[in-house]
């Protein structure tokens, strides 16, 4: 099994460690080369950031299944998590799944009169009750790759008046999702979308959800150029009033990473990335383990060889140890060769 965009990347490690940080395609690197040399030479670039962040809106929000108008740019899951925490009223009940993600999670634990509560995330759907307000939960867990039944969730919190955030930090790019069946999703990019860091989304309802633009600076005007001194007099009318200030050139790249995920198509780098994780399940198998039941998952996590990445990585191989288990995740840029690569040196 090649690679899906083998001219897009030329690692000279074995890479198997997109949960933590994705490869950066050759045109975005590229593409941010050419506005740095730019910006060293003194050409402006805040035409060029605005492009970019709004090409990379348009993207993501084809990709999600959004309009661009519910999509809101930023850089970081942790901030759009405490601006909708802002938004509760105190007393509120918060429904979160055992072990997720803190930049999720803690932005609603800092509120100390929110009421938090974490329960197995097979049991979320069955735990929301009539004084649930929000169920927070990510789509796909960065631990160990188990897979959020979404369905579930959204059915059961609908039927208790609750709204919903998922994040999409591991699933976005390589796992189908439609962000219009939760109220608000949000997203880092610098994983399986494959931009650097500083590129992350928010999206929101129709009605933007409730939310109060607590951090809203001149780029969430209407009118950013004539938001720029005192209080911003119009709010932009969409998502985009909950836009942070453009970290440039990670914007840059993005709108040609985003790109390449739709050439090539969710599902065909879906059908990809679970064929080399499930041809590593069965390997680490045959080698007398048992990985974290996630099927489905482009995520392994096998208990009990978390001490084996340090080992791995002076080999060049890289994996991740997390909760004490060791993590390998697979995207479009491995192949069939990767995988056997990191079975051989664990039987070693």
């Amino acid at each position: 099994m090649e690679s899906l965009a083998g001219a897009e990347f030329a690692p000279h490690t074995t890479y198997l460690t997109t949960a933590s940080s994705g490869l950066i395609p050759a045109r975005s690197v590229a593409a941010v080369q050419a506005v740095l040399d730019g910006s060293a030479a003194g050409q402006p670039i805040v035409d060029v950031s605005f492009e970019a962040v709004e090409a990379s809106r348009a993207a993501y929000a084809r990709l999600v299944g959004v309009p661009a108008r519910r999509v809101a740019a930023g850089s970081s899951v942790a901030v759009y998590a405490g601006m909708i925490a802002t938004s509760l009223p105190p007393g509120a009940e918060v429904l979160v799944a055992d072990g997720d993600f803190s930049s999720l999670v803690n932005p609603f634990a800092v509120r100390a009169d929110l009421k938090l509560r974490s329960v197995p995330l097979e049991e979320i759907a069955e735990a929301v009750r009539p004084g649930t307000a929000l169920v927070a939960v990510s789509a796909v867990q960065s631990a160990d790759g188990r897979i959020a039944d979404l369905a579930a969730i959204r059915e059961a919190a609908r039927a208790h008046g609750a709204r919903t955030l998922v994040d999409l930090s591991q699933a976005a790019g390589w796992f189908p999702v439609n962000a219009a069946e939760a109220d608000y999703t949000v997203c880092v990019a610098y994983k399986w979308l494959m931009c650097p860091r500083g590129a992350a989304f928010l999206t929101v309802p129709e009605d933007l959800g409730g939310l109060t633009p607590v951090f809203a600076g001149w780029v969430a005007g209407e009118e950013p150029w004539d938001s720029c001194y005192g209080p911003v007099r119009e709010l932009a009318h969409s998502a985009r009033r909950f836009d942070e200030s453009p970290s440039v050139y990670a914007y840059v790249a993005a709108r040609h990473s985003l790109a390449l995920i739709e050439e090539l198509g969710t599902e065909a780098i879906a059908a990809h990335d679970r064929a080399l994780a499930d041809r590593f399940r069965d390997g680490v198998v045959a080698l007398g383990h048992r990985p974290v039941a996630a099927p489905g998952s482009a995520i392994v996590s096998v208990p009990g060889l978390g001490d084996a990445a340090s080992r791995l990585a002076e080999a060049e191989v890289h994996v991740s140890a997390r909760a004490g288990n060791l993590r390998a995740s697979f995207h479009l840029y491995n192949t069939a060769a990767d995988v056997d690569r990191l079975l051989e040196k664990l039987s070693g």
